[in-house]
């Protein structure tokens, strides 16, 4: 009776953590060999020398989405921690100006610099377009989604530069069209 009752609550616990079915139209985001929800590699941690939490080598994950929606001119991404700045938030990465045939990202792209009109440039938080987790160590692994949003923005139309806040006023009045979010968990 024991053993069946074990039996049973493994299996209810187990149905609980798969995945939604989603339907196979459906406008998605995700990371080649990386479910939702995976915890990001060392690599992907950010660099940046102020802040002895970034201990990384700002790898970015390689992304791909499908399903586009009708009318897509251009593609946005951001990046946001909400636990980051103790609760506060942290954008991570503010990027735009994606022209509507580019499906993919491989991994370490969004990291450096835009190369051959695939990405304008926005600024996150600390004023770059891009920077890994830098949760600080001993904390419980943090939740950061990225959320890639089809527009009807053409991919030169934005200036570089724009922050969050920025980029989605300048989205306002119809000009998003849906949104696909994937999020990522890191801890050191």
């Amino acid at each position: 009776m024991k053993k069946t009752a074990a039996t049973l609550s493994l299996l209810v616990l187990a149905a609980c953590a798969t995945e939604p079915t989603v339907p196979p139209t459906a406008f998605r985001l995700t990371s080649p060999g990386m479910p939702d929800n995976s915890m990001l590699p060392p690599k992907s941690a950010g660099n940046f020398a102020k802040n002895p939490n970034c201990t990384g080598q700002n790898v970015s994950p390689p992304l791909a989405w499908s399903n586009v929606p009708d009318k897509t001119r251009s593609f946005a991404i951001i990046w946001d921690d909400q636990a980051g700045r103790a609760g506060l938030g942290v954008s991570h990465a503010v990027l735009y100006g994606i022209p509507a045939n580019v499906t993919s990202f491989a991994e370490g792209e969004l990291g450096g610099a835009p190369a051959g009109g695939r990405f304008v440039p926005g600024k996150n938080t600390l004023g770059m377009h891009w920077l890994g987790p830098c949760s600080p160590r001993g904390n419980a692994p943090q939740h950061y989604v990225m959320t890639l949003i089809a527009t009807t923005v053409e991919p030169g139309e934005l200036p570089a530069g724009l922050n969050k806040p920025e980029l989605l006023k300048a989205l306002e009045g119809g000009k998003a069209l849906r949104a696909a979010s994937l999020a990522f968990r890191f801890a050191q």
